[in-house]
């Protein structure tokens, strides 16, 4: 392998739950990866840079713009073609009150029948303005329209656990779609799949998440050879770029040979975790990428198998590059930290 890239998400924890999360966590050979890379602001790179979809639209060669087009790049892997029209995710969620707030829960289970009937709802209702909803996977939902939507999104991954308030669309139209966004959810209200949901003990559908606006995006650039991961989002990217996509296997280094391929590995293991608040599964997450893929990929860099490998840790707002090459294997004076050291403060 030339270079390898590994993207990890929510390695570094806020500076309130990261002494409880890291409290004896055993991870020598990440902390010392750490410790010897060359540290740099990853905004010194490609721009600011909080979120992994704006990691990969700047690295596939999308330039900036109102709204990242996730949706028109992910509906490919969705098995659809996006066509001319202007495409939004539209995923179904759950938004939960808890005293001031309200709180957003993604990735609620659901089945094909469910988010079918849910989405037919939504078409009969918003026929005329020339709005159509898909729902080509339960938990991921899309919304088709021929206008540009005209407004400013947030990922949904960004807002997960959060209270809503603060991430709603903002741009010139963005009171139109604030009016949508009610409407969908007096729709869902009393909607039969939810009475259903309800009396399951299951969360209700109450609402959509639009985000990640565009139209469809060609010529993707093909900045690895072959890239592996974790992600769903990354394999689309893979596969909107034409670029070899593998689900991580037990071993890291299974996902390369002995050439000049340049690699990236995206993990987001860590993610789900976190935003559920769940610490004990943080840490066995961790724990998994030290023996599974961080400790196979140093020995490689030790050996000379790897040339150039870069650890890029992004946290929303907060986002660092690692840089080492082999001779970063031979400075023993760089002391590794605990990860508590690299809280977000």
């Amino acid at each position: 392998m030339r270079n390898v890239d590994i993207v990890i998400l929510d390695l570094f924890l806020p500076q309130e739950i990261s002494v409880d999360a890291c409290a004896g966590l055993s991870v020598p050979v990440l902390e010392k990866m750490l410790a010897r890379g060359e540290s740099a602001l990853l905004a010194q790179d490609v721009g600011s840079i909080g979120t992994l979809e704006e990691w990969l639209c700047r690295t596939f060669g999308i330039a900036r713009q109102l709204d990242d087009p996730i949706a028109p790049i992910t509906l490919i892997t969705d098995g659809m073609e996006p066509g001319s029209g202007y495409w939004l995710r539209a995923d179904p969620v759950y938004l939960q009150m808890q005293r001031t707030q309200l709180l957003l829960h993604p990735d609620v289970p659901l089945n094909v029948d469910e988010a079918t009937q849910l989405c037919n709802s939504l078409n009969t209702h918003f026929a005329d303005e020339g709005l159509r909803f898909y729902s080509p996977h339960p938990q991921r939902w899309y919304l088709r329209m021929e206008n540009i939507s005209d407004i400013v999104t947030r990922p949904l991954s960004q807002v997960a656990g959060r209270n809503v308030q603060t991430y709603l669309p903002k741009g010139a139209n963005a009171l139109h779609w604030h009016k949508v966004n009610n409407e969908i959810q007096m729709l869902f209200f009393e909607h039969a799949v939810n009475q259903a949901r309800e009396a399951r003990g299951e969360f209700p559908i109450n609402s959509v998440w639009l985000w990640g606006g565009g139209h469809a995006v060609e010529n993707l650039a093909q900045p690895y050879t072959k890239i592996g991961g974790d992600s769903f989002l990354t394999s689309a990217f893979a596969q909107a770029a034409g670029i070899s996509y593998k689900i991580l296997p037990d071993d890291l280094i299974q996902c390369a040979d002995d050439n000049e391929d340049d690699v990236l590995i995206v993990w987001e293991g860590l993610r789900r975790p976190f935003q559920q608040g769940d610490l004990q599964g943080w840490r066995d997450s961790v724990h998994c990428l030290e023996k599974s893929y961080i400790a196979p990929i140093w020995q490689a860099l030790r050996n000379g198998h790897i040339k150039q490998l870069s650890l890029i840790v992004l946290n929303a707002g907060v986002s660092h590059r690692f840089i080492l090459t082999r001779s970063a294997v031979w400075k023993p004076w760089r002391l590794a930290k605990s990860l508590v050291r690299y809280a977000l403060t």
